[in-house]
C-alpha cells in the first residue's frame, strides 16, 4: 500500500513536522497547494503561509493519533521570509599556549625543572607567614575601629560638639505685647509658669522647647503682663526689650 502524501490530507487536517520549523513558536500546520518542486502550509496560530521545497519533505507517519506527524529531512529554519536549511555552528575551542607545530631543526625544548619538596615548603611557608601577618593587621585595623566606636558612644572628649537651636534673628516683641500677642506668633507654649506671688512684680514662662526658647512676661499682677524678652534653653538672654530688662533677666532665676 503507497505512503499517503501531504497533498491527500486535505486543507482541513492539521499535522506536526518534525523536527519543527525553528523560527515558528507554534508547530501546527494545515495544507494550502502545492507546486512541483514546493509545498505551501498554513500556521493555524500565526495565520503565517510558508512554502517549504519539496525536497525537505520526508514520510508521513503511519499513526496520527494525537496530530498528523510529517517527517522533514533536514531541520529547517525560517528567516527572511523563507525555509533555510539550519546549520548549527561549532565553536572552535581555543588552542593551548604551548599548542604549535613540532620543532624542525631547531634545539629540543628542555622539559621544565621539577620543583623540590623543599622549595616547596619554603615558598609555602613565606606565603602562610605573610597571610598570617595580614590577617593579623586586619583584626587589629577592627578592633581599633570598634575601640573609637566605642569611646565616641560612651562619652568621648569632655569638649565635643553639642547642637542646640540658635535664633537667628529679632523676635519681634516689644513692650506693648502680650500673653496673647505671644501666642498669635510662636504658638501655644508648651508650658506655662508662674512665678510666686513674693515682690512686687510678677514675671509668666512661656515655654518653646521646639525653638529652644522661653518667653518672659512681666508686670505688676498677672492681669497686666508685658514681654521683656527671651531666654535660651541654656538660660542665656536671647533677646530683650531694652538694657535694663536685659539685666533684670540676667538676674532672673528659672523657675
Amino acid at each position: 500500500m503507497p505512503e499517503p502524501t501531504l497533498e491527500e490530507l486535505g486543507t482541513e487536517r492539521a499535522f506536526s513536522f518534525y523536527p519543527p520549523l525553528l523560527g515558528v513558536e507554534h508547530n501546527e500546520w494545515t495544507y494550502l497547494k502545492s507546486t512541483w518542486s514546493e509545498i505551501l502550509v498554513h500556521n493555524t496560530k500565526s495565520e503565517k503561509d510558508i512554502w517549504i521545497p519539496r525536497r525537505f519533505v520526508g514520510e508521513l507517519s503511519s499513526v496520527d493519533e494525537p496530530v498528523m506527524i510529517v517527517g522533514l529531512k533536514k531541520e529547517l529554519e525560517y528567516r527572511g521570509g523563507a525555509v533555510w536549511p539550519h546549520e548549527r555552528r561549532v565553536i572552535e575551542l581555543p588552542k593551548a599556549v604551548n599548542y604549535g607545530p613540532p620543532n624542525t631543526g631547531a634545539e629540543p625544548v628542555p622539559p621544565p625543572k621539577e620543583i623540590s619538596g623543599a622549595s616547596m615548603r619554603r615558598a609555602g611557608g613565606a606565603e602562610s607567614r605573610i597571610g598570617r601577618m595580614m590577617l593579623i593587621a586586619i583584626g587589629l585595623g577592627v578592633v581599633a575601629c570598634i575601640a573609637v566606636v566605642l569611646f565616641l558612644r560612651e562619652g568621648g572628649p569632655a569638649n565635643r560638639v553639642s547642637y542646640t537651636p540658635v535664633l537667628q534673628s529679632d523676635l519681634g516683641f516689644t513692650a506693648n505685647d502680650d500673653y496673647y500677642s505671644v501666642v498669635n506668633r510662636l504658638g501655644k507654649p508648651a508650658d506655662d509658669r508662674w512665678r510666686s506671688n513674693e515682690g512686687e512684680l510678677q514675671y509668666r514662662l512661656l515655654s518653646y522647647p521646639q525653638q529652644g526658647l522661653y518667653v518672659v512676661l512681666m508686670g505688676p499682677d498677672r492681669k497686666d503682663m508685658h514681654y521683656i524678652g527671651a531666654m535660651d534653653r541654656s538660660w542665656h538672654v536671647v533677646h530683650s526689650v531694652n538694657n535694663n530688662t536685659e539685666a533684670m533677666l540676667r538676674k532672673l532665676k528659672k523657675f
